[in-house]
């Protein structure tokens, strides 16, 4: 008889390689820049002094702080996933999901405020790290609508324990 966390590895072990799907836009305005400057008390002008901005910024318009965009991660990616299969499948018994980590960051290209920006997720790895805890790394690009560059690219660790 097979176990769940046996039958998950297999279904996620498929999707490696594979784009995981991409989540919905979400717009990035200044209540939401000044929110995050408050809880992480970085008020630099270019985040969240419009007229500042406009006058001695490259960008001439606030931008969201790059960990803001970053952070956005769960909401983004979870929007993504909620359009496969597999990770309905695979993450039946899951108990706890945890964000282990991340094993690179960048920010290719700034975030404007009201611009909007979704996840694509792509599967990179699967292991099983205990008895009943698996570990995914995913290549998540943060788009920028209307822009070339992403506003992030990250490699993002998630741990899924499941029932014993």
């Amino acid at each position: 008889m097979t176990s769940q966390i046996e039958r998950a590895l297999s279904a996620w072990t498929e999707q490696v390689g594979r784009e995981e799907g991409v989540g919905a836009w979400h717009t990035v305005d200044q209540r939401q820049i000044d929110a995050f400057a408050d809880a992480t008390l970085d008020h630099q002008f270019i985040h969240v002094d419009p007229v500042k901005a406009a006058l001695h910024s490259p960008y001439k318009v606030p931008i969201a702080h790059g960990f803001l965009t970053l952070s956005l991660m769960p909401h983004l990616v979870g929007s993504a996933l909620e359009q496969t299969k597999v990770g309905a499948a695979a993450r039946e018994g899951v108990t706890a999901a945890i964000n282990y980590g991340l094993d690179r960051v960048r920010f290719p290209a700034p975030v404007r405020v009201g611009k909007r920006v979704r996840a694509r997720s792509e599967l990179l790895s699967v292991e099983r790290v205990s008895a009943n805890t698996l570990q995914l790394k995913r290549k998540v690009t943060f788009e920028i609508e209307g822009e070339d560059k992403p506003g992030c690219v990250a490699e993002a660790l998630s741990r899924l324990v499941y029932q014993d």
